[in-house]
């Protein structure tokens, strides 16, 4: 298993977001994560990625005490590629993505040639190579969010994180690197965490679903069993159908407001249907 939780405590000043959390999470998937605003996604990942510590229980990676890895051990473990990363010094974008490469390099040491053309597959992989001089600061948001995507892939870690890092992207670039992380996994070659606010790009990539609700898990396993109706109404207040897509051949999702929960004004809402790469808000 890449993670074990076992009564995992978290608060933060004046509200408790875990309290006794359970939660496996395997190793070699992809695995999604979702729930409504608020509920515990990202202050879950900051716990895996140790940017937190829990207030009680114990997080285990690959077996070992998760506080047991030092820095840059972990480092080499687990990369997060976050949904905002303030970026205000002017670095040239290969610099940034560069920057993926310090578990690796001693203090004081130059990047070996391996570091740099592992640097240069990577930008080649996200669009971004044309842009490897530009100051970062110059960037558009989008161009920004896929240089910080490149910097996570040139880490070339088991466990690649992911903090609704698509939520900036059009569409095209989204999927892109969705099925370039994707198709990494399927080679047997990384594990996948990643949080996703768009319920379809969740049923189009995630082979394993964790369903939060108010810092506790409603369901997790595998996609299709997860992500049902049921599920969806008593998490979300939605009414969906739930099923594989002709066109995209991935499973998807069809929504609405529940009648009980719609504003009387509105209760002939439209159905909302969004495919693959369809883009989501922030939460």
């Amino acid at each position: 298993m890449a993670f074990s939780l076992r009564q995992v405590a978290f608060a933060h000043p004046g509200r408790t977001v875990f309290d006794g959390l359970d939660l496996t999470l395997p190793a070699g998937r992809f695995i999604g994560i979702v729930g409504p605003n608020g509920c515990g996604k990202t202050t879950l990942l900051d716990l895996l990625c140790r940017h937190r510590l829990p207030d009680h229980g114990e997080i285990r990676y690959a077996g070992r005490p998760l506080a047991g890895f030092g820095k840059r051990a972990l480092a080499r473990e687990i990369a997060l590629v976050p949904q905002d990363y303030g970026i205000n010094f002017p670095f040239r974008v290969e610099e940034v993505v560069l920057m993926g490469r310090y578990p690796y390099t001693s203090r004081f040491g130059a990047p070996s040639s391996d570091d740099l053309d592992r640097v240069a597959r990577v930008m080649a992989d996200c669009g971004i190579l044309d842009l490897r001089d530009r100051p970062v600061t110059t960037l558009s948001g989008g161009e920004r969010q896929r240089v910080i995507f490149a910097r996570g892939l040139a880490q070339d870690t088991p466990v690649l994180v992911l903090d609704e890092a698509t939520a900036n992207l059009d569409v095209r670039h989204a999927l892109t690197l969705l099925d370039r992380v994707a198709a990494r996994v399927r080679e047997g070659r990384r594990t996948v965490i990643a949080v996703f606010q768009e319920l379809n790009l969740a049923a189009a990539y995630s082979q394993e679903l964790v369903l939060l609700d108010d810092g506790r898990v409603v369901a997790a396993g595998p996609t299709a069993r997860v992500l049902t109706p049921e599920n969806l109404e008593a998490v979300f207040g939605i009414q969906a159908r739930v099923a594989v897509d002709d066109f995209t051949g991935r499973l998807q999702v069809r929504y609405k407001i529940a009648a009980e929960a719609a504003p009387a004004d509105t209760a002939a809402a439209p159905v909302v249907m969004m495919r693959a790469g369809g883009v989501g808000g922030r939460g």
